[in-house]
């Protein structure tokens, strides 16, 4: 196979587009569920947001790409989109978490006075958290107390620590006050987690230590602000019920910034990829040379945020994602004056863009591409939604200082399915494409699906997940470069971008969407490992049932292949008549 390194100057801003919005993607989108669990969305409110997405994204592809077409104008769209996905960007990071509280129990007796999370039956399920708060034996705490009072405990707040305010009877309904806690003094007994007080200081400016008579303990519950995140973190629960979520700002607040993000960067990649095979004219075995920049901006940036993330959070006890906004604005607004510059004019108009669009979609041989994009889709969901927050359930499993390096093994697993997986599928692609045909490829990679989740449902030590992200490149890369082209070849003159709209709305709005519902409810009700396994043999079974479809597809000599011929690009045409080994066979 002879390669050119000559490099077409032409379609240079192309390439740099390809470059640069994978670039600031990689920067925010693989974290957006792992920064909605961080919120406190579970698993299957994730899973409904990113179907909600995919549907939104299949919409949006069909109806901007129809509308592109229609009024050529897809280079006006197109740079108005990159801009929205960059600004959504910033307006991420303005999302609220769900409503929470934080409360613990007051205690003091003759002895000393504590605090715990000994209360209304609390039950601590983060031991990281525990372990890194017991470990700070060095610093000093303060938190806001706001607690529940009675009669009782005003006289002993009254007589026994000298605070006047509260001699009165009815005075305040609240005891409130600010109390330090030395954390070398805390510890875990049972399921409760105990911190004592070493001094407390009320709104008058006046400090104490407190004690209580032996014969006049008190104890009460207390909502608490402390100055330390993991001590918060520690206590706050949800202050509604799961199935409630959906009724509050915070749940709304999300879904309009991701639905801003997601609907933007999908109209980028349709309508840039329909941009592109229209300058690669008679070419389109040359768009993996083209697309295969972006695996290489992605899998850079991806390396680059991941380790930015944990370097932002040293210290504070929860992921910052706030540098990655910005970087990921600041890439996308380099890439919408790029592509500004880009060369580009529609060619070919379609008469009767309805018909056309009709009579390809109807043909049987694609009715079977529709399907496999489908599942395809839903296995891509997966992973895209879930394989993070994979990753971070075996690595508390491994200990509790995996949060130190987490974001940044979840960057280099990207940069691995970038760099190693996609880059070199993307450049073989055109090659292997022409070698086996598109229907044997297809097979192939559902295949390879099936190994990767396979592989995935076993594995222990989220290290091990690096070398296995190679198989990105034939599950990802491969797949993707297939159905661009495909789509690219099938559509008639003028339709291209409705063409790669409906097939990218069957990849994401149907696929993508079933898959994030799914994995959504196999990873709460099963874990990690048995969605994965699942959808991993299914993907060996859908592998055999394509093939099948496709022999017998052949068999019965399904006359669709002078159709194809005709909405190939000439060359193209010319090896599907005189090989007979149709782009669709």
């Amino acid at each position: 196979m002879m390669i050119s390194l000559q490099m077409n100057k032409f379609l240079l801003p192309m390439k740099a587009h390809y470059f640069l919005f994978n670039a600031g993607t990689a920067s925010v989108v693989p974290f957006m569920t792992v920064y909605a669990k961080q919120l406190r969305f579970s698993s299957v409110t994730v899973g409904i947001i990113y179907t909600i997405l995919a549907i939104a994204g299949m919409l949006a592809k069909t109806i901007i790409g129809g509308v592109a077409d229609k009024y050529q104008c897809k280079k006006v769209i197109f740079l108005s989109s990159i801009m929205a996905t960059g600004l959504s960007f910033l307006l991420m990071n303005f999302s609220k978490s769900i409503p929470t509280q934080q409360k613990m129990r007051f205690a003091c007796d003759y002895g000393s006075s504590v605090m715990d999370t000994c209360v209304n039956n609390f039950n601590i399920t983060d031991e990281c958290a525990v372990e890194m708060i017991t470990s700070e034996t060095a610093s000093t705490v303060t938190c806001k107390l706001f607690c529940e009072i009675n009669n009782q405990i005003r006289n002993t707040v009254c007589n026994s620590w000298n605070v006047t305010e509260y001699c009165k009877e009815n005075s305040t309904e609240l005891l409130s006050f600010s109390a330090d806690i030395s954390m070398r003094h805390t510890e875990k007994l049972g399921d409760c987690v105990i911190f004592r007080i070493d001094s407390v200081q009320f709104a008058n400016r006046q400090v104490l230590y407190p004690y209580c008579p032996r014969d006049n303990s008190i104890q009460t519950v207390c909502d608490i602000d402390c100055d330390s995140f993991a001590v918060n973190d520690l206590v706050r629960v949800p202050t509604i019920k799961m199935s409630y979520v959906y009724s509050t700002d915070s749940f709304w607040v999300l879904l309009t910034f991701f639905s801003l993000t997601w609907i933007s960067q999908a109209v980028v990649v349709s309508i840039g990829d329909a941009i592109c095979f229209e300058m690669l004219g008679d070419k389109p075995n040359k768009y993996g040379y083209q697309r295969l920049w972006g695996a290489l901006g992605w899998g850079i940036l991806s390396v680059l945020a991941g380790y930015l993330i944990d370097f932002s959070s040293e210290g504070l006890g929860y992921k910052n994602y706030t540098p990655v906004f910005v970087l990921g604005f600041i890439i996308l607004l380099i890439n919408f004056i790029n592509s500004y510059f880009i060369k580009y004019q529609q060619r070919h108009i379609s008469s009767n863009l309805l018909q056309d669009i009709s009579m390809v979609v109807t043909n049987l041989r694609v009715v079977v591409f529709m399907f496999w994009c489908t599942f395809v889709g839903m296995c891509t969901g997966l992973v895209w939604h879930f394989l993070l927050w994979f990753i971070e359930d075996l690595a508390k499993v491994r200990g509790c200082d995996s949060h130190e390096w987490i974001k940044t093994l979840q960057g280099l697993i990207m940069g691995i399915q970038c760099l190693f997986g996609e880059l070199p599928f993307f450049f073989l692609s055109g090659w292997i494409l022409k070698r086996i045909g598109h229907v044997n490829t297809m097979s192939l990679i559902l295949l390879a699906i099936g190994v990767r989740f396979t592989l995935y449902s076993f594995i222990s030590n989220p290290w091990w997940f690096l070398p296995i992200e190679i198989m990105n490149g034939p599950t990802f890369g491969l797949s993707y470069a297939t159905m661009a082209s495909y789509a690219s070849i099938a559509a008639p003159p003028g339709t291209e971008a409705t063409m790669q709209g409906l097939v990218g709305a069957v990849f994401e709005g149907v696929g993508v969407s079933l898959g994030s519902f799914l994995g959504g409810v196999l990873f709460q009700s099963y874990g990690g490992a048995i969605a994965f396994r699942i959808l991993g043999m299914t993907a060996f079974i859908m592998s055999l049932v394509h093939a099948g479809a496709a022999f017998w597809l052949a068999k019965c000599d399904v006359r669709g292949k002078d159709m194809f011929a005709r909405y190939a690009a000439p060359q193209d045409a010319l090896q599907m008549v005189e090989s007979r080994q149709d782009v669709v066979q």
